[in-house]
C-alpha cells in the first residue's frame, strides 16, 4: 500500500488527519532523515501549501500532502492570516492572547479560519471544479466562519481554537473531535481530495 507523507511536525495536525482520511496509511515527517525547513514566503495559503508539498515529495520521492491554514479577522484586515502561527513569540496562547488585545472593545468579531491542502507526487488528470491541479500538485480550500469571543473558553484543539466560536456559540475547542472534523477549515479543504486520493493512489476505501 502506498504511503502519504503528511507535511507537518504537529503531532494534533496529523492526528487531524488521520481521522479525516481514514484508509490512507500516512507517514510522518520522523520516519525520514531531517530536512531543511521549508521557507514560507508565499503571499497566500495556497502558495506556502505547494511549497511544503513539493519540498517533502522531493525529499521523502513520496506523494505528500501539506497545508497552510491560519486565521483571518474582518476587523484587522484579515490579519494574521498566513502569520497566523507566528503572529506572537511563544505558545499558542501567547498568540491568541495577543490577538484578544487587538480586539479589545472592536465590536465587529467576524472572523473565518481557512486552510490550503497542496498534494504533490500524483499525476494530473481531469478535475472538477472543488479542486485544482496548479504548479505541480492538486490544490484544495476549506474555510470555517464565525466570530472572535471576548475571552477564551474550552481546552480541546490548538491554536485559536480557544476563541473561535461557531454558530452554537461554542469556541472550536469546546467541540468533540468529531463535531470539529465536521465543520473544520481542514475537514472542508479535505473533502474534495477524496476522489484525487481514490482515483490516484488506489488504496481510499473509507468515506467522510
Amino acid at each position: 500500500m502506498k504511503k502519504l507523507v503528511v507535511a507537518t511536525g504537529n503531532a494534533h495536525k496529523l492526528d487531524e488527519y488521520r481521522a479525516l482520511l481514514p484508509g490512507i496509511q500516512l507517514a510522518s515527517m520522523s520516519e525520514f532523515p531531517p530536512m531543511e525547513p521549508v521557507e514560507e514566503d508565499a503571499p497566500d495559503f495556497i502558495g506556502n501549501a505547494i511549497l511544503k508539498a513539493l519540498a517533502v515529495h522531493s525529499h521523502t520521492g513520496l506523494a505528500a500532502l501539506a497545508d497552510d491554514s491560519g486565521l483571518e479577522v474582518e476587523a484587522l484586515n484579515q490579519r494574521p492570516g498566513v502569520f497566523s502561527a507566528r503572529y506572537a513569540a511563544g505558545t499558542d496562547r501567547d498568540r491568541y492572547l495577543k490577538l484578544l488585545g487587538e480586539m479589545e472593545n472592536q465590536p465587529n468579531r467576524l472572523a473565518r479560519f481557512a486552510c490550503a491542502i497542496a498534494i504533490a507526487g500524483l499525476p494530473e488528470k481531469n478535475s472538477d471544479d472543488s479542486i485544482i491541479y496548479r504548479d505541480g500538485c492538486w490544490v484544495s480550500v476549506g474555510y470555517c466562519y464565525g466570530q472572535i469571543t471576548e475571552e477564551p473558553n474550552g481546552t480541546n484543539g490548538f491554536g485559536y481554537d480557544p476563541i473561535f466560536s461557531v454558530n452554537d456559540g461554542r469556541t472550536m475547542a469546546q467541540l468533540t473531535a468529531a463535531e470539529k472534523h465536521a465543520i473544520s477549515h481542514r475537514g472542508q479543504a479535505t473533502k474534495p481530495i477524496i476522489n484525487v486520493l481514490r482515483s490516484l493512489m488506489g488504496v481510499y476505501s473509507g468515506s467522510i
